[in-house]
């Protein structure tokens, strides 16, 4: 006999409709005024939970964690991390020795996600002569273990460097034949000292195994942009889009209109997406004028509450309202251009299907008590309920079993 179907009754869409919505085998079937559903006779009686008007949206994504850095879950521990790139990762390869292991860890910052209302998430993963591939077995088998609940896709990460770090191209590409989805990179000029070998090894490997490239990218002014330039080089000459992510392209924000607007060209015709952590003390990316330009642009957590940083929660709804801030968003079809770069923007640029409260959709759903879309994101109250692919895997902000 199939599973019985799931109703979520008095539902509230973004449009302020009031409706009843079946789930049938993962995915929205049907949605109709409330009381109008029809029961097919030779279906089991659904289930029924009744939302009593809260409001259905999409559920979340994040597009770029570090779960294997996190200290989520230990006692609170003062920041104490040196003021620059470098000093910061020499500082966290020290104190590896002296954490609860990553498995640990990383699992209870990604149940905080999925209770905030994630359903998908992009995690980088440190590769490097000391972790060697431990951190990525690590989130391997968390992958697997919370297969039914999130969608985890991970980033074989060379935070290290590749060029000046000897053995991390051979460590990446076990990496990547072990189970990593896609291949790293940092800023390859400004902290791996070479433009040309950095991105060589890195597209090379990402091409040897049918892999996403996604590199993180901090340097600003002419430096920042030259290297920006030389990906959208690469993506090009390989000629498969959406297989590259530049992560955070702080030198975006800070462009003048004859530099950005042809690059912004190049990059949406090669496929190039951006992902920012809406930062506090560099340029943003600017998101309106990136999308206009056929850019996409989504959004992740980036360092929770680790040695880059004592702040974030895991809550993209938080980020949403952290990108609309940032960007000077007021009205309501801004905040809900933040909702979706922390939402849709961020599922395809996974490549996961569409999903969403309408007919037809995967029903990665989230309900939370506000009144309309832009409430949500400026008062972010927490998800009640929380469903990948129709299967409640959150309530009331709490991870289920």
């Amino acid at each position: 006999m199939p599973a019985p179907d799931l109703v979520l009754a008095n539902a509230q869409l973004a449009d302020r409709q009031l409706v009843d919505l079946r789930v049938r085998n993962g995915t929205v079937a049907a949605i109709a005024p409330p009381g109008l559903l029809h029961q097919t006779a030779d279906a089991p009686p659904p289930k029924r939970l009744d939302l009593a008007g809260q409001l259905l949206l999409p559920a979340l994504v994040d597009g770029h964690a570090h779960l294997d850095k996190t200290l989520w879950g230990l006692p609170w521990r003062p920041h104490s991390a040196g003021p620059d790139r470098t000093s910061r990762i020499e500082g966290e390869k020290h104190d590896r020795a002296h954490l609860p292991p990553v498995e640990q860890r990383a699992e209870a910052l990604l149940r905080t996600m999925i209770g905030h209302g994630t359903t998908a998430v992009r995690s980088h993963v440190d590769i490097d002569p000391e972790a060697g591939l431990d951190g990525l077995h690590a989130l391997l088998r968390l992958r697997e273990r919370y297969a039914d609940r999130v969608h985890l896709q991970i980033v074989a990460f060379p935070q290290s460097g590749v060029v000046r770090s000897p053995g991390v191209a051979d460590l990446l590409d076990r990496a990547l034949a072990d189970g990593a989805d896609l291949i790293g990179g940092i800023d390859p000029e400004g902290y791996d000292g070479s433009l040309a070998g950095h991105l060589n090894t890195v597209f090379a490997l990402a091409q040897k195994h049918g892999k996403g490239v996604d590199i993180h990218l901090h340097d600003l002014g002419p430096q920042g942009q030259r290297e920006l330039a030389a990906i959208v080089d690469r993506a090009e000459d390989w000629g498969e889009p959406g297989r590259v992510t530049v992560s955070h392209a702080f030198c975006l924000g800070e462009m003048t209109a004859a530099d950005f607007d042809p690059l912004a060209a190049r990059m949406a015709a090669a496929g190039v997406s951006i992902v920012t952590h809406a930062p506090g003390a560099v340029p943003m990316p600017p998101v309106k004028r990136l999308r206009e330009a056929g850019v996409r642009v989504f959004a992740g957590s980036d360092n929770i509450r680790d040695r880059w940083g004592p702040f974030g929660n895991g809550n993209m709804l938080e980020r949403a309202m952290l990108v609309a801030w940032q960007q000077g968003y007021r009205t309501d079809p801004d905040l809900e251009l933040a909702f979706a770069v922390c939402s849709a923007a961020g599922g395809a640029a996974l490549g996961l299907a569409p999903f969403g409260p309408e007919p037809g959709l995967d029903a990665n759903l989230i309900a939370l008590p506000a009144g309309s879309l832009a409430e949500a994101v400026v008062a972010r109250p927490p998800c009640s309920l929380v469903l990948r692919r129709g299967r409640v895997v959150a309530r009331n902000g709490a991870c289920c079993p």
